[in-house]
């Protein structure tokens, strides 16, 4: 079911033309930082891949992935990308690019069972990037150090807005700080994953939210995770587990906590086996993808996703997604929206 927020007083700080100007200013400046701070080179991307090979994206494993059949190839079977999290890493891999250097992309995807709201859009588009790691920094300080650089991106990004639009002033901390999804439910027993987040980045302004997709001790999830990209078992020295999290800022225009990025340490042989057994998914070592891993033929690779129309929305202080994306809303959505001045693209 579709939600809408609709915060009290609202009015945009750009107009439309002026937003769509500051868009694409915002995404030219944001990809040169990234790609300087992680050593990363501008590929193109599939929209679409070939079903059964486990390439594409299953997230939950229980969203549905568009698909079509394809006239010249015999009506084989093809499905738009959820995101690009495993076939970058076979990119990585194809290129031969030496440890330190990475790729980074843009991402289109649809997502058919995504739950619309503020945040959440049928079209999904974001910076899906990757890089080719040493096998020895499989840790969380080498996981944090590449964190830090990201949010060096998200504060130099904030400097060059408020340097073109005095009336959007900076307000990412210093320093992003570091939370364990285990540490979470512990603080904060009663609450929800998500109303644990917003809590925390009230009282931080930006996190980084380490563990996502292993069971937490009480036998629940913080988030869901497709357990063949992301490292969530690995122990990291400190009494918790998983090399992988979420970068969340705090959003005052919503004023709730807002994922901006996902990433994290790729598996390895071992940690793909072991996680494929604890989702009782043991079947997907049949894949081509997942063939190639076990056989020690793909990159130990970190990566992740960044979210364009996101980190727009969060820059210029916009209150729905659909004020920096085009995309498919309820109609009764779209309404309520432009009574309260929010403009849908």
């Amino acid at each position: 079911m579709s939600r809408l927020y609709i915060p009290e007083n609202y009015r945009p700080i750009l107009n439309v033309k002026e937003t769509e100007k500051a868009i694409i200013l915002i995404k030219d400046f944001f990809q040169l930082s990234l790609s300087t701070e992680l050593n990363l080179t501008r590929v193109t991307a599939p929209l679409f891949v070939k079903s059964g090979e486990g390439i594409n994206d299953d997230l939950n494993g229980v969203e549905r992935a568009v698909k079509f059949p394809v006239k010249d190839l015999g009506d084989t079977q093809m499905e738009i990308v959820h995101s690009l999290a495993k076939w970058k890493r076979l990119k990585v891999t194809e290129l031969g690019l030496g440890k330190g250097f990475g790729i980074y992309t843009d991402m289109n995807a649809i997502r058919a069972d995504e739950e619309l709201d503020n945040l959440h859009s049928l079209y999904v588009d974001q910076w899906d990037w990757c890089l080719h790691m040493d096998d020895n920094d499989r840790t969380i300080m080498y996981l944090k150090e590449i964190v830090k650089k990201v949010y060096r991106c998200l504060k130099q990004t904030e400097f060059f807005v408020y340097d073109r639009y005095e009336e959007i002033k900076p307000i990412l901390p210093s320093e992003i700080t570091f939370v364990y999804a285990d540490d979470l439910l512990k603080k904060y027993p009663k609450l929800s994953p998500k109303e644990r987040e917003t809590e925390e980045c009230r009282k931080y302004g930006a996190i980084f939210v380490i563990g996502i997709g292993g069971t937490l001790p009480d036998g629940s999830l913080h988030d869901g995770r497709s357990p063949d990209y992301d490292d969530w078992t690995t122990e990291t020295g400190d009494g918790h587990k998983g090399l992988n999290g979420d970068l969340l800022v705090w959003n005052p225009v919503l004023n709730e906590a807002m994922e901006l990025s996902s990433m994290g340490i790729r598996v390895n042989p071992e940690t793909l086996r072991l996680q494929l057994k604890e989702r009782n998914c043991t079947d997907r070592e049949k894949f081509t993808f997942h063939k190639k891993l076990l056989n020690g033929e793909l990159y130990q690779t970190i990566g992740g996703g960044i979210g364009q129309s996101r980190l727009c929305m969060y820059f210029l202080r916009k209150a729905h997604i659909g004020e920096t994306q085009v995309s498919t809303w309820p109609q009764d959505m779209v309404e309520k929206c432009r009574k309260a001045s929010i403009n849908i693209l």
